[in-house]
């Protein structure tokens, strides 16, 4: 008789197979032309990726294992869906170099992803280098949800920015520039990061309010807020 064995372990890797599930219907409904869907979708699997490392932090059933499917589910639902997204929305328009610009965010992507395997030491980091895969997928996820138009595509006033912005999420992956992560909800940790804490709470009030149309400004209020204090620390040393 064949007995199967489930380890805990297995409860956060069905969180992660669900973030790779999530991406995988964001490029069909990419591809059927639901647009909006698709870009929820993205954002569903980024819950799903922040709760596979909290159940695994909870079970203490982290495991390298967890961490290379992490990352190859990460691939499909922040790499691959939203570069497909944004060439389906609007890069197709420039033929190959619009092929190339959204192909190039999904490479960034795994190169981001890969350091981060080979730089790993422990499963609770403080920071990152670079700007982290989901970040830069939601940030394309919230551009869709604020600006297209299901009818009429992007609006005049932002298809300017859509290029720049896509060159500038890949070059943010790859750099080493520092980004926060979310600490642990605790008392000791709202001590010692309170205005990370007032942040969160400013934010989602906004996105509650906007009914998540302050998605895109709060992502990109924080990928930018990473480069001036990374200048800012840079200065600071050479004092």
């Amino acid at each position: 008789m064949i007995q199967i064995r489930v380890t805990r372990s297995v409860i956060p890797n069905l969180f992660t197979a669900m973030n790779m599930f999530c991406g995988f219907l964001s490029i069909v409904h990419t591809n059927q032309g639901d647009y909006t869907y698709a870009a929820w979708l993205i954002i569903t699997a980024a819950l799903f990726d922040a709760l596979d490392g909290i159940v695994a932090r909870l079970t203490h059933s982290s495991s390298k294992l967890g961490v290379q499917l992490d990352s190859l589910s990460d691939v499909v639902s922040f790499g691959v869906a939203p570069a497909f997204l944004i060439y389906s929305t609007y890069l197709n328009n420039y033929d190959n170099i619009g092929l190339i610009i959204s192909a190039l965010f999904m490479i960034a992507g795994g190169f981001r992803l890969a350091r981060f395997n080979v730089q790993l030491v422990g499963f609770d980091k403080e920071f990152f280098y670079g700007l982290p895969i989901p970040l830069a997928a939601i940030t394309i996820s919230s551009l869709i949800l604020t600006f297209y138009e299901p009818t009429f595509g992007f609006q005049e006033n932002i298809k300017d920015v859509i290029i720049p912005l896509i060159l500038i999420l890949s070059l943010m992956m790859v750099t080493k520039i520092k980004y926060n992560s979310i600490p642990k909800i605790s008392v000791d940790s709202i001590k010692h990061h309170p205005f990370q804490f007032i942040f969160y709470l400013i934010a989602g009030v906004l996105i509650v309010i906007t009914s998540g149309k302050a998605f895109f400004y709060i992502f990109v209020f924080f990928i930018v807020f990473g480069i001036f204090q990374h200048l800012f620390n840079t200065i600071m040393l050479k004092k």
